[in-house]
Parts: structure tokens; C-alpha cells; sequence
């Protein structure tokens, strides 16, 4: 494991991006950054998790009546030494956090045995229980976190552009959001934004590149992706992310 942070590097790297979630609510890491964390937390057969996402089912619960999502889901259990699967679920958001399909449960399709224990599944469930335990304070940090996974393809064609969040800017009514790029194909724009409580513009970027992340302070911070749109008209155009979110059980 010859990329993967030495225990003291390691622990800087969290220490500085701690101190940014901590000021701003969120923070931007970059695949040189990102990957060697997930390394750190047993990262090891990234294709054949990432070819995955091309055995996602359709969303059919688009409300605005779009077919450009394919999903699947699981949700966690996790503890700073246990991450267990809980019982297939239905997803449910309230209409205060997404006008456009909350107020209602949506069953997806669950997240494949073999993918909900892969190294890099839970390398990343680890990655994000670290930082939200580190930056929890401890009256209210949960002995278990409730952890929500989505396994995420946005696609786009010219007659119809991809929208990662169709609901808009918005808060998932959770914890903590880290969001990492699978890959990109064919797609331009997916740019994320950031808001503060006011919705105002706090920074912006773009996640391109495999192991690029966001993690998101979800008290803090509103966010929102941009649609994407095909390069070439003639190929098949889609953005892959994983997006895990904590909550107290």
C-alpha cells in the first residue's frame, strides 16, 4: 500500500481538512487528497466498484417526470468499530428539504450484496464516520450513526440535459454529506455550489475526476449541482457519484 498516507500524514490530512469543515461547513478534496484517506480505511478493487453503477435501476419517482436517474440504496448502521447493513428500506425525505419528490416513500432498488461490502464501500462509510466523529461534539455525538447510501447516474442526451439535484439548492435533513465521484462520461458542467443560511454564494467546483469529494456540514451549509449536458451528441453521456449521509439513529 505504498500510496496510502503513513500514520502520521494521515493524521495531518485530517487535521486540515477538520479545520476547514470546522470554519466553512464544507470542504473540496481532490482525488490526490481523497484517495489516499480511503486507502488508509482499506480501499483496495476500485474497478469493479465503479463498474457497478452500470447495474443501477431507473428512478421512476421523478416528479418532474424526468428518466435521467438511476439509483440504487442502502442504509448502515455504523459505529467508530462496526458498520452493519440494516433491512432494505424505503428512502423518505419531507417536502422541507425536497419540494420536488419528498413527503413520500421511495423504495429503490438495494445496493448489490457484493457492492454494500466492498473495501471501497467501506472505506468510504469509515472515511466520512471519521470526520463526522471528530467534528461531533461528544453531548451529541450518536454511539451509532444512521448512514443512508446512494449509488447515483445522472445521464443526459442532447434533447435532455441531466439534473444531479433536481430539487434545487437544498439540505438533505441530515448530518453529514460526502459526496465522491465515481467517474464522468462524456458530460460537461456538474458544477457544485455552496450557500450559506442566507443562500448566498459561499464557493463553487466541480467534481471531475474519480476520488474528487465533497463533504458537507448539512446544519451549516445548503448545496446544489448544476445539470449536466453530453460533449457529443452521438455518445452516451452520464455522471457517476456515491453520496453517504449520517444522521443520529
Amino acid at each position: 500500500m505504498t500510496d496510502a498516507l503513513l500514520p502520521s500524514t494521515f493524521d495531518q490530512t485530517m487535521q486540515r481538512v477538520e479545520t476547514i469543515l470546522s470554519d466553512k461547513g464544507f470542504k473540496f478534496l481532490q482525488a490526490d487528497t481523497m484517495r489516499p484517506l480511503l486507502e488508509h480505511e482499506g480501499l483496495t478493487d476500485w474497478d469493479t466498484f465503479a463498474a457497478s453503477w452500470n447495474n443501477l435501476g431507473l428512478d421512476l419517482y421523478m416528479a418532474d417526470g424526468g428518466r435521467y436517474r438511476r439509483r440504487r440504496y442502502a442504509t448502515f448502521a455504523v459505529s467508530s468499530s462496526n458498520i452493519t447493513r440494516k433491512p432494505n428500506q424505503p428512502h423518505y425525505q419531507s417536502r422541507d428539504h425536497n419540494l420536488l419528490n419528498g413527503g413520500i416513500e421511495r423504495w429503490f432498488g438495494p445496493i448489490e450484496d457484493t457492492i454494500a461490502t466492498h473495501p471501497a464501500m467501506l472505506a468510504a462509510i469509515r472515511t466520512i464516520g471519521r470526520f463526522a466523529d471528530a467534528l461531533t461534539p461528544s453531548e451529541s455525538r450518536p454511539e451509532t450513526w444512521h448512514a443512508e447510501v446512494h449509488q447515483f447516474r445522472i445521464e443526459a442526451n442532447p434533447n435532455s440535459e441531466g439534473r444531479p439535484t433536481p430539487e434545487g439548492m437544498h439540505r438533505d435533513g441530515v448530518d453529514w454529506v460526502l459526496v465522491l465521484m465515481i467517474g464522468r462520461h462524456n458530460v460537461e458542467q456538474g458544477v457544485t455550489t455552496i450557500h450559506d443560511d442566507q443562500k448566498d454564494l459561499l464557493g463553487s467546483f466541480t467534481l471531475t475526476k474519480p476520488f474528487d469529494a465533497a463533504i458537507v456540514d448539512d446544519h451549516r451549509v445548503y448545496h446544489g449541482v448544476t445539470a449536466v449536458t453530453p460533449q457529443a451528441a452521438d455518445k452516451p453521456a452520464y455522471r457517476d457519484v456515491l453520496v453517504i449521509t449520517l444522521r443520529h439513529e
